[in-house]
């Protein structure tokens, strides 16, 4: 069963939280909602989120003073952050939004469909690293146990490293796929640095796992970091 990621949405107002749930709805992934950069901060203590919808506009603790803390964490620095904002002070205040560590900008009233196609890209690519991470995690116990078998496990070394190349094999045709919807797409410009980031990463345990085929010759592979 493959697990939903979660996205953060941040607003003051009920009214745009609950708008913005209608729009995301499709996506059916899970909806998580934060009334004041002081409870997203705190949401982001326990979880892990795909993309974090901001507002900007927000009494206490705005929008930009709560994307400064979320890239000052080391845990939290890589979400992609969307600010929303119902003000548009010009090209000056759009910079500050970016400068925060925003990967877009967008001001209301929004297209539902482009809003939506954005987050949708982000989700995907979260959904990939975590898939990655897993096939990491599976290839570092099968290289702990000194090529052999888990505890309980009766398959053959050979074996697991095929279901395990099998299984890379699968998400990099997903993350081939998305690179070029976002070519297709003229996507924004940190998506197709974070779809590059991801493929780099897969290059890296693919040639780990080939190492450990039989006759390469090859010695224990270093794996790729998941940062």
């Amino acid at each position: 069963m493959v697990q939903k990621a979660k996205i953060l949405l941040v607003d003051d107002r009920p009214e745009n939280l609950l708008a913005l749930e209608a729009i995301l709805s499709a996506l059916d992934q899970t909806l998580v909602r934060a009334s004041s950069g002081e409870e997203a901060l705190k949401a982001l203590l326990t979880d892990d989120f795909a993309v974090i919808l901001l507002d900007v506009q927000m009494p206490g603790m705005d929008g930009f003073e709560t994307a400064a803390h979320i890239k000052r964490r080391e845990r939290t620095r890589d979400i992609p952050i969307i600010f929303l904002t119902a003000i548009n002070h010009g090209p000056h205040h759009t910079f500050r939004g970016y400068a925060a560590g925003a990967v877009d900008y967008i001001s209301k009233p929004f297209d539902p469909w482009v809003l939506r196609a954005k987050v949708s890209v982000f989700v995907e690519l979260y959904m990939k690293n975590c898939q990655l991470r897993e096939q990491a995690a599976l290839l570092r116990l099968q290289l702990e146990g000194g090529g052999q078998a888990g505890a309980g496990d009766s398959r053959e070394p050979a074996g697991l490293l095929a279901e395990l190349s099998a299984r890379l094999a699968a998400v990099e045709e997903q993350a081939e796929a998305l690179s070029k919807q976002l070519d297709d797409d003229s996507a924004d410009a940190a998506a197709v640095a974070t779809a590059a980031h991801l493929e780099r990463k897969l290059t890296g345990l693919r040639r780990a796992l080939d190492a450990l085929e039989p006759g390469t010759g090859g010695g224990t592979p270093r794996l790729p970091s998941q940062s």
